[in-house]
């Protein structure tokens, strides 16, 4: 209750409060349906299935924003983000964790996008610029699709600890594709091998 609160109810007082105003709605890329890794991931035109009450109550918190935004002219920039990531948190954080404490780390779910946590909140800084209304929608996270297998075996060379594996990978997974953003915001200014090499040193 308390995250449909949050996501759903709040966002309504929010939504009406600030209907003048641009804002920018932070969504998440677990609205979208697993994709198979070839297709590229998913795109804004993606047909959204959240499964879940908090991928659910994600898509509420756009839905409430969408109407404010086509019935009232509120401006919105819809922020889809998968997945932010620093040197404290993060699934390289989690690989990196595991790794050093010599858990088996699950290759089931085998890719995965991320950004930086700095050019993230760049983006949704600048994300002000570029709402509208209808609301506009954006993935948000880096160029690549990664796979938990290259980094968990990178950071293993660099912090010389050779990584359990468990499962088996499949060929789907929850990814973005973000090219309209990188489009309009340009690339991300730390790169994947940036972050794997800051997290190791860590």
């Amino acid at each position: 209750w308390k995250t449909w609160g949050v996501n759903a109810a709040l966002s309504t007082h929010v939504a009406e409060k600030y209907k003048k105003s641009n804002i920018v709605v932070f969504s998440s890329g677990n609205i979208y349906p697993i994709v198979p890794l070839a297709s590229g991931g998913c795109t804004e035109e993606t047909p959204v299935a959240p499964v879940g009450e908090y991928a659910q109550s994600c898509l509420a918190r756009e839905r409430i924003f969408d109407y404010y935004s086509n019935q009232f002219g509120t401006r919105v920039f819809t922020y889809r983000l998968n997945y932010a990531v620093d040197l404290r948190y993060g699934v390289i954080y989690d690989i990196a964790k595991k790794l050093m404490e010599q858990v088996p780390i699950s290759i089931t779910s085998p890719c995965f996008n991320c950004i930086w946590q700095g050019d993230a909140a760049e983006i949704a800084i600048r994300g002000l610029l570029r709402a509208g209304s209808p609301s506009v929608i954006r993935n948000v996270t880096g160029p690549e699709i990664v796979s938990v297998k290259y980094v968990a075996e990178k950071l293993g060379e660099l912090l010389d600890k050779k990584p359990l594996f468990e499962g088996e990978e499949a060929n789907n997974a929850y990814i973005s594709n973000a090219a309209k953003a990188m489009e309009e915001f340009g690339y991300p200014s730390v790169s994947v091998e940036t972050m794997i090499t800051w997290q190791a040193q860590w």
